[in-house]
C-alpha cells in the first residue's frame, strides 16, 4: 500500500517572501550563516533579502545555468563549502533549486574532484544533509521546492543523475506569485506544461495513492483551465500557475514521474529542447499507451478538458504554437535517423519502471516517431 508523506511548510500568496526572516529564525542561530543562491543579482536586491544581513551573516551567489551538470555543481560547492551555512535560500527556477538542495547534501563532506562527487551521487553515499534549505520559486513548473530530489545532468557520461534524500525536503517553500510575473511567455508556458506533466504522471504512476491522485487532479485542472489566460496575458494567471505547480509538486513528491520524463531526458540533453516542452510533447502518446491501465481515467480527461489522448495532443500542440514554441521534433532539428539511439537512452531507472505499462526501446521509438512531424 502506497503512503503520502511531505513535511514541507508551505507559505503561499502575493507578498509571501516577507515571511522569510521569521522562517529563518526557526532554523538559524542568531548571527548564523545564510547562503542565498539566486538566478540573477536583482533577486538579492529585494527588500525581504536585503534585510537578512541585519540578523544573520549573509552571502549571495548567482547561478544562472540551465540543467546544471556535475562539474557546475562541484564548482559551486568549491566556492561555498568553507562558508558552511546553516541554511540555504534558493531563489529561482528548477536549476537553482537543484543545485541548492544538492549542496545541502554535500556540505560538511570533503570532496576533492567532480569524479568524487559523481561517485557519491551514483552511490547515494553523501549521508544525511547538515544544512537546511528554503525554496523560493521564480518560475511555475518544477515543483522542486516541495520535493526531496534534485536533477543533476552528466552529459560526459550521457546520463541524468539524481541527488535525493528523504531527509532533504525543504524546511519551507515560499510561493510568491509576484516573483513570476516577469517570466517570458515561452518559459511560462513550457514551465506550466511541465507542472501539468508532473501532475498527470503522478496520477497514473505505479506509486500513486489516494492523496497524490486528489492533488494531481487539482493541479491539472488549475493549470489547464487557466493556461489560455496565461498566453493571453491575464494578470492573475500567474497566481494560478504558481498554485498549480506547487500542488503538482506535492503530488509527485510522493510518486515520482514516469515514462514522459524518462523519454524526455535525452531530448533535452542532446538537442537542448527545454525540459517542459520536451515532456509536454510526450504527454499525449504516453497517455494513450497507458490509458487502459489508468484508474478513473475519465476524471483525468475531465480535468484536462479533453475527451481523448488524441484531443490532448492537439490541445498541447496548439498551446505550444500560440506561445511561439516549436511543437514537433522536426522543428527542434532532431535528426530523424538518430531516433533509435535516443530511444535507447530513454529508459531511466525510477521513471520508466514507475509507468503503469511496460516501456521498451521499441515503444519509445514509436512514441518519438509519432511526434516527429
Amino acid at each position: 500500500m502506497n503512503s503520502f508523506y511531505n513535511p514541507v511548510q508551505v507559505v503561499c500568496g502575493n507578498g509571501a517572501i516577507t515571511e522569510i526572516p521569521s522562517l529563518l529564525n526557526n532554523i538559524v542561530s542568531a548571527g548564523g550563516k545564510v547562503l542565498l543562491i539566486t538566478w540573477n543579482e536583482a533577486a538579492a536586491q529585494l527588500e525581504a533579502f536585503a534585510k537578512l544581513s541585519d540578523n544573520f551573516e549573509f552571502r549571495t551567489v548567482c547561478f544562472n545555468e540551465s540543467n546544471p551538470t556535475v562539474e557546475q555543481l562541484f564548482e559551486l560547492y568549491s566556492q561555498t563549502a568553507d562558508y558552511l551555512p546553516e541554511a540555504v535560500i534558493a531563489v529561482g527556477g528548477g536549476s537553482v533549486m537543484d543545485v541548492a538542495k544538492s549542496l545541502c547534501c554535500f556540505y560538511g563532506k570533503e570532496i576533492q574532484t567532480p569524479d568524487e562527487m559523481r561517485r557519491m551521487i551514483s552511490e547515494k553515499s553523501f549521508g544525511a544533509p547538515q544544512t537546511k534549505w528554503i525554496g523560493v520559486p521564480t518560475t511555475s513548473g518544477t515543483g522542486s521546492e516541495v520535493t526531496c530530489w534534485a536533477t543533476i545532468w552528466d552529459p560526459t557520461q550521457n546520463v541524468k543523475r539524481s541527488v535525493e534524500s528523504r531527509e532533504n525536503f525543504a524546511y519551507a517553500a515560499v510561493i510568491d506569485p509576484n516573483l513570476t510575473n516577469g517570466m517570458p511567455l515561452k518559459l511560462a508556458v513550457s514551465s506550466a506544461l511541465d507542472a501539468a506533466a508532473h501532475a498527470m504522471e503522478s496520477y497514473w504512476a505505479n506509486g500513486s495513492n489516494v492523496v497524490s491522485k486528489a492533488l494531481a487532479l487539482g493541479a491539472v485542472k488549475t493549470i489547464m483551465s487557466h493556461i489560455d489566460s496565461l498566453i493571453g496575458g491575464i494578470d492573475n494567471a500567474h497566481e494560478y500557475m504558481a498554485q498549480g505547480s506547487m500542488i503538482a509538486g506535492l503530488a509527485f513528491s510522493a510518486t515520482r514521474t514516469t515514462a514522459c520524463h524518462s523519454i524526455s531526458y535525452p531530448l533535452t540533453m542532446h538537442y537542448n529542447i527545454p525540459h517542459g516542452t520536451a515532456v509536454a510533447m510526450l504527454l499525449a502518446p504516453v497517455m494513450e499507451i497507458n490509458s487502459s491501465c489508468i484508474a478513473e481515467y475519465g476524471a483525468l480527461l475531465e480535468a484536462l478538458g479533453v475527451g481523448s489522448a488524441a484531443e490532448l495532443g492537439e490541445k498541447i500542440r496548439c498551446i505550444l504554437n500560440r506561445a511561439g514554441i516549436p511543437s514537433t521534433l522536426e522543428e527542434w532539428n532532431v535528426d530523424y535517423n538518430k531516433i533509435p539511439g535516443l530511444a535507447s537512452l530513454g529508459i531511466t531507472k525510477g521513471r520508466a519502471d514507475n509507468n503503469p505499462v511496460n516501456i521498451t526501446k521499441e515503444t519509445i521509438e514509436g512514441i518519438l516517431y509519432s511526434i516527429y512531424r
